[in-house]
């Protein structure tokens, strides 16, 4: 059984889902428990009892699983807002680790019914996660089954774009290209040599030393996407 650094208070379902900014009361009594997470730390390991599912609140978790000989496939990047490890059996499927320093808010998974009945927000949220998890599961499955490796770095820089960054032409990625590797089925040489080409034709702009990129044409990538 895994444990994790865990802050004592608890904050109600709805403050969590405004985030960190504001962690008064909200005239609920469901209630969220806060964790910090360090870079690297696991949260869960594959087959621990799934007993908590979490809203990530700042920071990027990755899920991912190793397989019998050694290979990693990360399956998701869940990033601020997005809530994940609600589990259809009694076990996580995967192992959860934080990519960098990163701000959860843990709910019992025997309480669901008991959050989502007094919480219209928090169901709302809970049901809108489930399915933009869904909708990114059958996403990366067409990716991992017949994209390119252009195509699909493509289709990852404006993903991550869209959800981490307000502006379309530029996102810093929390994670290394060795994560973006395993999750895209590639090499990290084809991701580095993918991304160095894609800088060659000026589709996108790298910053030295840094995860920092910038899109620079937006139609070709969109292109390779479609």
């Amino acid at each position: 059984m895994h444990t994790n650094s865990v802050i004592s208070a608890r904050i109600p379902a709805a403050v969590a889902l405004r985030g960190a900014a504001n962690m008064q009361p909200a005239g609920t009594p469901v209630c969220g428990q806060p964790r910090m997470l360090v870079k690297g730390e696991e949260l869960f390991a594959e087959g621990d009892p799934a007993d908590y599912f979490y809203k990530v609140v700042s920071g990027s978790i990755r899920t991912c699983k190793l397989l019998s000989d050694g290979r990693r496939q990360i399956d998701a990047f869940h990033l601020a807002g997005d809530i994940f490890g609600l589990e259809a059996g009694p076990e996580y499927r995967f192992t959860a680790e934080a990519l960098c320093d990163a701000t959860l808010v843990a709910f019992r998974r025997s309480r669901l019914a008991e959050l989502t009945a007094a919480d219209p927000a928090f169901a709302n949220q809970v049901l809108a996660s489930m399915m933009k998890c869904l909708g990114r599961a059958q996403d990366h499955m067409l990716l991992l089954g017949r994209k390119t490796a252009q195509e699909k770095i493509a289709t990852f820089l404006l993903d991550m774009a869209k959800r981490i960054s307000s502006d379309d032409e530029h996102v810093e990625l929390p994670m290394q290209r060795s994560d973006i590797a395993d999750h895209l089925g590639l090499t990290i040489e084809t991701v580095s040599r993918t991304l160095t080409q894609f800088a060659r034709q000026g589709l996108i702009r790298l910053q030295a030393g840094s995860r920092s990129v910038d899109l620079c044409n937006l139609a070709a990538l969109r292109k390779l996407d479609a």
